[in-house]
């Protein structure tokens, strides 16, 4: 009997799918939050086709015959959430079928959209795969393999990378720290040439002033501040300053920071900030307790073992003492609420996976912090939507509610303007003109969670 009353549900999910996933689909009595503006449309319904959203309007004038509609009734719906600070996994690690598992993490949480900042070639053919349909995932937007100081020996060899990661088809470069002056100029004026975006870390030798005005589309981790408010002459040694230096948070001279404000917005340059990254795996947080978190059971327990090997081994090394890492942390979250109300745009990024930070489930995490430092609701869904669109400039094209955007949105049950946390339920998801269900979510994620059950 109990088998019966599974096969039965499994036929109507799946004749329900068969309906949802037509080309056409208009979902009736929503609240609409555009973020065209921080207006909610109240009763409003939303006509899709063809993967594009085609009306907005009051339900009761819209009306299309034959088409397959869906009642979402006192629910709200928002442009879904980006993370532009995502690591893809490589194939090599725990095989491709983690790399769909992730995807499915990411859509289970709102997520809809990510920058991969670690590129392997794997990751273009696995783009492909999704916006043909033939995988469900979140867009993508995929970086080529690091520029760092190990990778690019000389200034050429990193043009020749730049050239290459252009023409196979990444959407932007990630740098990572060791370059040299030299060496990232060249990079610059390559990428400049070619017309692809880069940004990262701030490598120590350059500095954050030579980054930015260099054209660094995106400074990751609110990176290179911090060295570039210590007093002139200060000596950095690797050796006792602390991971991204964050003993040195005392020497920082705080009237340094009104002009590098000013460069950042002169040249228009973008804040992936990372919070929950910092707070997690350099926070002070015992690593036994995020070990305990319920969103580790999505994961390899080879990975979560990895992650509980490297923070412990910080912890046991008296790096991440709460003495130590406190003031970073209070120096980070004033940094990011400074940079965000003198107007320098900020993109909705954790580093997922990364130390404790699981795909999907770190950007209500990351949102979390972002609302502790004192930005609004409205603005932290703007750095998970419009800035987003903003960034790649397709400002329009998604990361809105319109009339010629994509049909891409998030139904939940309250008003994520009053309430952040409604976020972490998504009643279902529009993704490429595809409506899925908050059943077949769940479905998902109970398959990825019994995949990896510890015994």
């Amino acid at each position: 009997m109990k088998s019966f009353k599974i096969l039965l549900s499994f036929l109507f999910l799946a004749a329900f799918f068969a309906s949802a996933f037509s080309q056409e689909l208009l979902i009736n009595h929503v609240n609409v939050l555009t973020m065209q503006d921080d207006r909610v449309l109240q009763d409003h319904s939303i006509y899709v086709k063809d993967g594009v959203i085609m009306e907005i309007a009051p339900a009761q004038e819209v009306s299309r015959a034959g088409v397959q509609t869906l009642d979402g009734r006192g629910m709200y719906v928002f442009p879904g959430l980006a993370e532009f600070h995502a690591h893809l996994p490589n194939p090599d690690q725990f095989g491709p079928e983690f790399q769909e598992e992730v995807l499915w993490l990411y859509l289970a949480n709102g997520v809809l959209r990510i920058r991969s900042m670690l590129g392997h070639k794997s990751h273009l053919a696995l783009k492909e795969k999704v916006e043909k349909g033939e995988v469900p995932g979140p867009r993508m937007f995929i970086s080529g393999p690091s520029l760092n100081g190990t990778s690019v020996a000389d200034p050429e060899s990193g043009r020749q990378m730049v050239r290459e990661q252009k023409e196979a088809g990444y959407d932007h470069l990630k740098l990572h720290p060791g370059l040299d002056t030299p060496k990232f100029l060249a990079i610059a004026d390559e990428a400049k040439k070619v017309g692809i975006y880069y940004g990262g870390h701030v490598s120590l030798d350059v500095g954050l002033v030579t980054s930015v005005k260099n054209g660094y589309r995106s400074v990751e981790h609110i990176d290179g501040f911090l060295e570039a408010m210590l007093p002139e002459g200060t000596m950095i040694d690797p050796t006792v300053s602390g991971p991204f230096n964050m003993n040195l948070v005392g020497q920082v001279d705080q009237a340094k920071l009104a002009g590098l404000i000013q460069l950042c917005l002169e040249n228009k340059t973008w804040i992936a900030p990372t919070m929950t990254l910092f707070e997690r795996y350099f926070g002070y947080q015992p690593a036994s307790e995020l070990r305990q978190q319920a969103e580790m059971q999505y994961l390899p327990g080879q990975m979560v073992t990895q992650w509980f090997n490297t923070k412990s081994q910080l912890e046991a090394n008296g790096v991440l003492a709460e003495a130590k890492v406190k003031p970073y942390l209070d120096f980070r979250r004033k940094l990011f609420l400074d940079l965000h109300k003198a107007g320098v745009p900020m993109v909705m990024s954790s580093d997922s996976p990364q130390v404790f930070n699981v795909p999907g489930f770190s950007i209500h995490r990351e949102i979390e912090s972002m609302s502790i430092a004192g930005m609004s609701n409205y603005e932290i869904l703007k750095t998970g939507s419009v800035n987003c669109a903003d960034y790649f400039e397709e400002s329009g094209d998604w990361g809105v509610l319109r009339a010629g955007a994509a049909a891409e949105f998030v139904m939940v049950q309250k008003n994520p303007l009053e309430d952040l946390a409604t976020l972490q339920n998504p009643q279902g998801i529009m993704i490429q003109g595809k409506f899925i269900p908050k059943d077949e979510l769940s479905r998902q994620l109970n398959q990825i969670r019994q995949k990896y059950l510890r015994k």
